[in-house]
């Protein structure tokens, strides 16, 4: 008899995270919905922390060796560290499932959520990626999808109006949206494939921008689905030292995006209305109380310049 084909594939990339994964595990195994055939791929992309080692002692555990198929859990190791685009089209590539939901290994499912994204997807034919609710550690609602960015999405930033015209992951109900974060994001493999899947360009940050940008162009949507949580540990850290490259990477990638999708002198506007924005904030942040005035200012000088600096892929050898 012929093995039956899994309907979902959770895709992991991890780096570095040996916690947070085995946390990511332990709710996809805690979370998955009754009578779904799914496997668990884990990317460990050449962690230092012996997470490789951790997952395959997880899987012995729960008799699913690390390896092999079968519905278990394939472990695919780097011994060079890629960029989230890149590791997260090869875990698409290597999925069976017809739908595969990529998660970061800080990403912790709540009950419920892989359910109400597949049916979301099977609901709507057209639709080509799902988003859930994101929820910070401490389990507050956080923005998760937006409107595509533009000259028109800076310009509500530089007004401070981001959160009221850009922000959409909003309301009770399952909604189109432009785009949503790839913490917890459930794609149909097929559609990912019609587009050529993420864009290796994009190191880390608005890799599923583009990649939902590719999937509208091509008649797919994107959906919002509220009904589907997911806990994403923010690990940012407001020390400028350690997250100088992160805000490198950041305005390195929503120029890279604006300069692909929209004309040169738009890309020049938006890295204007963004400066202009987090200088703002850096002016505000040295007489308001508990605000890092120097981060403003970095991510300001690096919207201005965002090919300048040492980002997270140079990091990362």
């Amino acid at each position: 008899m012929a093995a039956v084909e899994p309907t979902l594939s959770y895709c992991v990339v991890n780096t570095n995270g040996r916690q947070h994964l085995l946390a990511c595990l332990e709710a996809i195994e805690r979370t998955h919905p009754a009578g779904l055939e799914s496997e668990i791929l884990v990317l460990d992309n050449a962690s230092e922390d012996g997470s490789a080692e951790a997952v395959r002692r997880w899987a012995e555990r729960r008799d699913a060796p690390a390896g092999g198929g079968g519905g278990g859990i394939r472990l695919i190791p780097l011994e060079r560290r890629r960029g989230k685009a890149a590791n997260d089209s090869l875990l698409l590539q290597e999925a069976k499932g017809r739908y595969c939901l990529l998660l970061n290994e800080d990403s912790e499912l709540r009950p419920g959520a892989a359910a109400a994204l597949v049916a979301a997807l099977e609901a709507d034919p057209q639709a080509g990626a799902a988003g859930a609710q994101l929820l910070d550690s401490e389990g507050k609602p956080v923005a998760c999808a937006w409107r595509f960015p533009g000259v028109g999405s800076a310009l509500a930033g530089a007004l401070f109006l981001h959160r009221l015209l850009t922000v959409q992951s909003k309301g009770g109900e399952t909604r189109s949206v432009g785009w949503a974060q790839s913490s917890a994001l459930l794609v149909r493999r097929d559609a990912a494939a019609e587009v050529g899947y993420l864009d290796p360009d994009f190191f880390v940050y608005y890799d599923e921008c583009d990649f939902c940008k590719r999937l509208a162009d091509a008649g797919w949507q994107t959906l919002f689905v509220p009904a589907a949580e997911a806990v994403h540990h923010d690990q940012l850290s407001t020390d400028l030292a350690a997250g100088l490259p992160r805000i490198v990477e950041f305005h390195r990638n929503r120029d890279l995006y604006m300069r692909k999708h929209h004309a040169r002198p738009a890309a020049l506007v938006v890295r204007l209305l963004t400066a202009w924005a987090y200088a703002l904030r850096a002016l505000a942040a040295t007489v308001l109380p508990n605000r890092p005035a120097r981060v403003f200012w970095a991510h300001a000088r690096q919207a201005l310049f965002p090919s300048h600096g040492e980002g997270l892929r140079e990091r990362a050898g």
